[in-house]
Protein backbone atom coordinates (compact mmCIF):
# COMPACT_ATOMS: atom_id res chain seq x y z
CA UNK A 1 0.00 0.00 0.00
CA UNK A 2 1.28 3.69 -0.65
CA UNK A 3 1.27 6.48 0.37
CA UNK A 4 -1.72 7.17 -0.84
CA UNK A 5 -3.85 4.58 0.52
CA UNK A 6 -7.28 4.80 2.31
CA UNK A 7 -8.99 3.45 4.90
CA UNK A 8 -12.15 2.76 6.69
CA UNK A 9 -14.05 0.41 9.37
CA UNK A 10 -17.36 -0.56 8.98
CA UNK A 11 -19.68 -2.35 12.06
CA UNK A 12 -20.69 -5.61 11.11
CA UNK A 13 -22.01 -8.80 13.00
CA UNK A 14 -18.71 -10.53 13.10
CA UNK A 15 -16.98 -7.26 14.25
CA UNK A 16 -15.85 -4.00 13.15
CA UNK A 17 -14.33 -4.95 9.51
CA UNK A 18 -10.97 -2.47 8.24
CA UNK A 19 -11.69 -1.85 4.80
CA UNK A 20 -8.63 -0.56 2.82
CA UNK A 21 -7.40 0.19 -0.91
CA UNK A 22 -7.40 3.73 -2.80
CA UNK A 23 -11.12 4.79 -1.34
CA UNK A 24 -12.59 3.01 -4.70
CA UNK A 25 -11.41 -0.13 -5.52
CA UNK A 26 -11.04 -2.44 -2.41
CA UNK A 27 -7.08 -3.80 -2.38
CA UNK A 28 -8.51 -5.51 1.63
CA UNK A 29 -11.09 -6.17 4.35
CA UNK A 30 -10.18 -7.58 7.17
CA UNK A 31 -11.90 -9.15 10.56
CA UNK A 32 -10.93 -8.30 14.17
CA UNK A 33 -8.10 -10.33 15.18
CA UNK A 34 -7.38 -11.94 11.78
CA UNK A 35 -3.82 -12.91 11.99
CA UNK A 36 -2.93 -11.88 8.42
CA UNK A 37 -4.83 -8.05 8.83
CA UNK A 38 -3.03 -5.34 7.89
CA UNK A 39 -1.61 -2.94 10.68
CA UNK A 40 -2.96 0.77 10.13
CA UNK A 41 -0.17 3.25 9.25
CA UNK A 42 0.02 6.88 9.82
CA UNK A 43 0.71 7.74 6.31
CA UNK A 44 -2.65 6.64 5.24
CA UNK A 45 -5.86 8.89 5.06
CA UNK A 46 -8.87 7.97 6.79
CA UNK A 47 -12.13 8.77 5.12
CA UNK A 48 -15.64 7.24 6.45
CA UNK A 49 -17.23 8.49 2.68
CA UNK A 50 -14.84 6.22 1.14
CA UNK A 51 -15.72 2.65 0.13
CA UNK A 52 -19.64 3.21 0.25
CA UNK A 53 -20.78 0.60 -2.15
CA UNK A 54 -18.69 -1.94 -0.53
CA UNK A 55 -20.27 -0.86 2.52
CA UNK A 56 -23.33 -1.12 0.87
CA UNK A 57 -23.34 -4.37 -0.18
CA UNK A 58 -21.56 -5.88 3.02
CA UNK A 59 -24.86 -4.62 4.36
CA UNK A 60 -27.07 -6.29 2.45
CA UNK A 61 -24.58 -9.79 2.53
CA UNK A 62 -25.44 -9.66 6.26
CA UNK A 63 -29.00 -9.03 5.71
CA UNK A 64 -28.99 -11.63 3.78
CA UNK A 65 -29.87 -9.64 0.63
CA UNK A 66 -26.78 -10.15 -1.33
CA UNK A 67 -25.56 -13.61 -2.11
CA UNK A 68 -22.66 -12.57 -4.55
CA UNK A 69 -20.50 -9.24 -4.29
CA UNK A 70 -19.93 -7.22 -7.23
CA UNK A 71 -17.21 -4.38 -6.09
CA UNK A 72 -14.14 -3.09 -7.41
CA UNK A 73 -11.43 -5.45 -6.49
CA UNK A 74 -7.27 -4.21 -6.51
CA UNK A 75 -5.80 -7.19 -4.19
CA UNK A 76 -1.82 -7.47 -4.78
CA UNK A 77 -0.70 -11.26 -4.75
CA UNK A 78 0.95 -13.84 -7.00
CA UNK A 79 -0.33 -14.40 -10.84
CA UNK A 80 -1.37 -18.43 -8.91
CA UNK A 81 -2.97 -16.51 -6.06
CA UNK A 82 -5.25 -14.28 -8.05
CA UNK A 83 -6.14 -17.49 -10.04
CA UNK A 84 -6.80 -19.25 -6.60
CA UNK A 85 -9.07 -16.46 -5.37
CA UNK A 86 -10.92 -16.16 -8.99
CA UNK A 87 -12.26 -19.89 -8.18
CA UNK A 88 -13.34 -19.00 -4.45
CA UNK A 89 -15.36 -16.15 -6.69
CA UNK A 90 -17.19 -18.86 -7.99
CA UNK A 91 -18.33 -20.88 -4.96
CA UNK A 92 -21.90 -20.15 -4.72
CA UNK A 93 -23.30 -18.90 -1.71
CA UNK A 94 -24.26 -21.14 1.04
CA UNK A 95 -22.53 -24.23 -0.30
CA UNK A 96 -19.07 -25.21 0.42
CA UNK A 97 -16.13 -27.10 -1.10
CA UNK A 98 -13.24 -28.82 -0.21
CA UNK A 99 -9.15 -27.84 -0.86
CA UNK A 100 -9.18 -30.80 -3.02
CA UNK A 101 -11.62 -29.84 -5.07
CA UNK A 102 -10.89 -26.53 -5.39
CA UNK A 103 -7.46 -27.55 -6.49
CA UNK A 104 -9.08 -29.98 -9.28
CA UNK A 105 -10.83 -27.27 -10.21
CA UNK A 106 -7.73 -25.36 -10.88
CA UNK A 107 -6.09 -28.38 -12.16
CA UNK A 108 -3.48 -28.52 -9.65
CA UNK A 109 -1.74 -31.67 -9.35
CA UNK A 110 -2.85 -33.36 -6.25
CA UNK A 111 0.95 -33.09 -4.50
CA UNK A 112 0.34 -29.14 -4.87
CA UNK A 113 -3.14 -29.09 -2.39
CA UNK A 114 -0.70 -27.00 0.29
CA UNK A 115 -0.08 -24.41 -2.37
CA UNK A 116 -3.72 -23.76 -2.95
CA UNK A 117 -3.95 -23.54 0.86
CA UNK A 118 -1.41 -21.08 0.92
CA UNK A 119 -2.67 -19.22 -1.61
CA UNK A 120 -6.34 -19.08 0.12
CA UNK A 121 -4.54 -18.37 3.59
CA UNK A 122 -3.30 -15.38 1.49
CA UNK A 123 -6.85 -14.00 0.49
CA UNK A 124 -6.93 -10.29 2.23
CA UNK A 125 -10.48 -9.65 0.74
CA UNK A 126 -12.57 -11.80 3.38
CA UNK A 127 -15.70 -12.19 3.36
CA UNK A 128 -15.95 -10.85 -0.39
CA UNK A 129 -13.78 -12.81 -1.83
CA UNK A 130 -15.53 -16.07 -0.05
CA UNK A 131 -12.43 -18.24 1.28
CA UNK A 132 -14.83 -19.29 4.32
CA UNK A 133 -16.40 -21.55 1.82
CA UNK A 134 -13.85 -23.70 1.78
CA UNK A 135 -13.48 -26.79 4.02
CA UNK A 136 -11.69 -29.93 5.21
CA UNK A 137 -12.51 -33.11 3.32
CA UNK A 138 -13.69 -35.08 6.39
CA UNK A 139 -16.29 -31.57 6.51
CA UNK A 140 -13.91 -29.76 9.43
CA UNK A 141 -13.19 -26.18 9.91
CA UNK A 142 -9.82 -25.20 9.05
CA UNK A 143 -7.40 -22.58 8.37
CA UNK A 144 -9.43 -19.56 8.09
CA UNK A 145 -7.55 -15.83 8.59
CA UNK A 146 -10.02 -14.47 11.06
CA UNK A 147 -10.85 -17.75 12.95
CA UNK A 148 -12.58 -20.93 13.19
CA UNK A 149 -15.20 -19.11 14.89
CA UNK A 150 -16.11 -16.82 12.46
CA UNK A 151 -16.25 -19.21 9.72
CA UNK A 152 -18.23 -21.23 11.55
CA UNK A 153 -20.56 -17.85 11.83
CA UNK A 154 -20.31 -16.72 8.34
CA UNK A 155 -21.22 -20.39 6.61
CA UNK A 156 -24.22 -20.51 9.26
CA UNK A 157 -25.46 -17.37 8.20
CA UNK A 158 -24.99 -18.21 4.81
CA UNK A 159 -27.24 -21.28 5.19
CA UNK A 160 -24.57 -24.08 4.21
CA UNK A 161 -24.08 -24.91 8.19
CA UNK A 162 -26.69 -25.92 10.49
CA UNK A 163 -27.31 -23.51 13.42
CA UNK A 164 -27.26 -24.97 16.70
CA UNK A 165 -28.70 -24.37 19.91
CA UNK A 166 -26.63 -22.65 22.92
Amino acid sequence: MTAHTTYTTTDSPVGELLLVGDGRALASLSLPGQRTAPSVRPEWRRDDEAFGEARRQLTAYFEGRLPRFDLDLAPAGTEFQRRVWRALDEIPYGTTTTYGELAARLDVPRAEIRAVGAAIGANPLLIVRPCHRVIGADGSMRGYAGGVEQKVRLLTHEGALQQTLA
